[in-house]
């Protein structure tokens, strides 16, 4: 089940809100806990109740692993790393299964000459997402640095309907205490208005502003053979800008529908595309995976504890695991690899004490993410330099029919002047779009800093009757949530 559908915003979500604060109202805090489990469980099986049994199993393997770990009282015969080593590899298998078994084994044939058969396996709903957050969880207990809760607080802190399909990757010390708060059992209205507020800016960003972006992303990228400069940099403009607010959006709406049972995810997105570097920009983007990657991967590699080059390998290495955690496809490595790449010029660079022009700083680092999306999105390295080709090569100049008097010196140049968006439909409109993108992005406040200023009055009352008006009549259309899968 989807955020930016009928079902959850209609009959879902009401159902599931006044159903548990019914049972905290008659004080059966445990029925009320209950509830939320099974109502997200009921969530999670809408798509495939086949892997039901799958998300029961990692949640009852890790919490049993989990409670020996952080539990001092009792004696164990085998080391406590040796437990915590079986439940890591646990989980990376049932990951590595489900996620990555048919690529190894199209890569096995294509360099052994085999044939070995795929398993056409298909993939788990959030599975990444659970599989990184309850890793956390094993590791945080092998450090004492869980406190012992009962299986359903836990089963909670797993499928908590908000965070469960796409994150934020939450931690247990940010989750459970709060189904513990007596205070978190009654309906508070200013939370309401904050979670309604939100959620109908997220729905907004995704059902309008994304789902717009890929029209002509999915046009340039999967059905165009060729792209000119200007269809080019609109394909890859527009697919940086669905992939922004399809992800943020979706974010929007679990912070938005966590607050309605007064629960507080950790903010994952920091206006990422006003970031001045590519480490500024791992600090705004995607932030809970950023988090996960530093103190789980960086910081047990060593970190800036070792030597320079150690530490460069220790960068790059990260980024290359991040690329290969999105997806089971060369593309997201050659992503991961590449911003593994920045990243280490990127510390090379203020290790020798350079500095840019704010501007110059801005432009660069919005154009490699621009850049390096490409990888991101096509599903083969054909259709990355398909667009890569067009935006580089210079090679197919087309400009509008209206610019050939004044401007027809340039003929002698290659310059034709002919139809522009021959490939991916829309004239102008998708230039428009990217400018409106672009204001939204540098010029307006997120929707965390709207959080923090949120005052309930008719501007707040109009802006989200606005936004969800517009997001629930744009419902009918073709609609995909890009990290549904990943």
């Amino acid at each position: 089940m989807l955020f930016n559908s009928y079902e959850f915003v209609f009959v879902f979500l009401p159902v599931v809100f006044f159903g548990y604060f019914f049972l905290t109202s008659k004080r059966l805090v445990i029925v009320s806990k209950v509830w939320l489990v099974l109502g997200s469980l009921f969530f999670y099986a809408w798509w495939n109740i086949a892997y039901l049994p799958l998300i029961l199993f990692s949640m009852l393997m890790n919490f049993g692993i989990g409670s020996s770990l952080g539990n001092n009282k009792v004696r164990l015969k085998i080391s406590k790393k040796t437990i915590l080593m079986f439940g890591v590899i646990l989980n990376l298998t049932l990951l590595g299964y489900f996620k990555y078994s048919d690529f190894f084994i199209a890569n096995f044939n294509l360099l052994s000459e085999k044939d070995v058969s795929l398993l056409h396996v298909a993939l788990p709903l959030a599975i990444s997402f659970f599989t990184f957050q309850q890793i956390a969880y094993l590791v945080d207990s092998y450090r004492n640095e869980t406190k012992e809760y009962d299986l359903l607080n836990y089963a909670l802190f797993v499928t908590f309907f908000p965070q469960l399909i796409a994150g934020p990757i939450v931690h247990h010390k940010e989750m459970m205490p709060q189904f513990f708060r007596t205070h978190n059992y009654v309906k508070n209205y200013k939370n309401i208005a904050i979670g309604i507020f939100i959620f109908s800016i997220g729905l907004f960003k995704k059902v309008v502003i994304a789902d717009t972006f890929a029209i002509w992303a999915t046009k340039g990228f999967d059905v165009a053979q060729s792209l000119n400069l200007i269809e080019a940099w609109a394909t890859s403009l527009s697919y940086t800008f669905q992939l922004y607010f399809d992800f943020s959006g979706y974010t929007d709406m679990a912070i938005g529908a966590a607050l309605l049972f007064n629960i507080t995810l950790p903010i994952n997105f920091n206006s990422p595309y006003k970031a001045l570097d590519i480490q500024d920009f791992w600090r705004r983007w995607h932030i809970t995976l950023s988090r996960f990657l530093r103190d789980y991967i960086y910081i047990p590699l060593g970190g800036n504890r070792v030597g320079r080059g150690r530490n460069y390998i220790n960068l790059f290495s990260v980024f290359l695991i991040g690329g290969l955690w999105h997806g089971a496809s060369w593309m997201f490595v050659v992503w991961g690899a590449l911003h593994g790449i920045a990243i280490v010029i990127h510390r090379m660079w203020v290790e020798c004490g350079f500095r840019l022009n704010r501007f110059l700083a801005w432009f660069i680092t919005f154009n490699f993410i621009n850049i390096t999306w490409v990888f991101f999105r096509a599903k083969e390295l054909e259709d990355a330099l398909k667009i890569l080709k067009g935006m580089f090569g210079f090679s197919d100049i087309i400009l509008a029919d209206t610019f050939s008097k004044k401007l027809s010196f340039l003929r002698h140049y290659g310059v034709v002047f002919d139809e522009v968006y021959q490939h991916i439909g829309d004239g102008n409109k998708s230039f428009i779009w990217i400018a409106f993108a672009f204001i939204i992005i540098i010029f307006s406040k997120n929707s965390m800093e709207k959080i923090e200023e949120f005052s309930l009055n008719y501007n707040t009352a109009l802006q989200a009757s606005f936004y969800f008006l517009v997001g629930i009549l744009s419902l009918g259309k073709i609609s995909e949530f890009l990290y549904f899968n990943f």
